[in-house]
């Protein structure tokens, strides 16, 4: 089970990810995103993540070679020298995926945007689901797609690149109840 906030900034929303029961924290690595961190900001940031904490880099091109990454989220087809977690957005319907890949996650068209969940099911590999979660759904979708985790990112934000603490904690609360409920 995999309960990933991705868009981490700053510090307090670190620890509130982490206090929640967040298991992976993603670092957008893009520098157009509201939700971009400069290398050595994520430095500093890292050294305040416990071991049992995942650290996902999140990429467009070619990973950055940090130190302390756990899984590079690559939307994209470069490779790594880490576990890659290869990133698809859907629409309709879904694409071909790069079953090589350690897990695939699937997104939304654009920040927010969900889809289908049902076509997750289809994939035969571990599925991280993003796009369009926060609390109100997180437990439907969990149900709908069966998924290995899920990820949520501009859904539990009070505004782009800061998250809203409470929103966090019902989006882990709802998503770890979904998940045990299923087991």
């Amino acid at each position: 089970m995999i309960i990933k906030v991705c868009g981490i900034t700053n510090a307090s929303d670190l620890l509130a990810a982490v206090d929640a029961g967040a298991t992976a924290l993603g670092f957008i690595f893009h520098p157009p995103s509201p939700r971009y961190v400069a290398p050595e900001e994520y430095l500093r940031l890292a050294e305040l993540v416990p071991k049992h904490v995942l650290k996902v880099g999140v990429f467009t091109a070619a990973p950055l070679d940090l130190a302390g990454l756990d899984a590079a989220q690559i939307y994209g087809s470069a490779p790594a020298r880490i576990p890659v977690w290869r990133a698809y957005r859907i629409a309709a319907s879904l694409p071909t995926v790069d079953l090589t890949a350690d897990a695939i996650l699937l997104d939304g068209t654009a920040s927010g945007i969900s889809y289908d969940w049902a076509l997750v099911r289809s994939v035969p590999k571990k599925v991280i689901l993003a796009g369009g979660l926060d609390a109100s759904n997180v437990a439907a979708a969990i149900t709908a797609a069966q998924p290995w985790g899920v990820d949520a990112c501009s859904g539990i934000e009070s505004h782009p690149g800061r998250k809203d603490h409470a929103k966090v904690r019902s989006f882990v609360r709802n998503a770890v109840a979904a998940f045990n409920a299923r087991d």
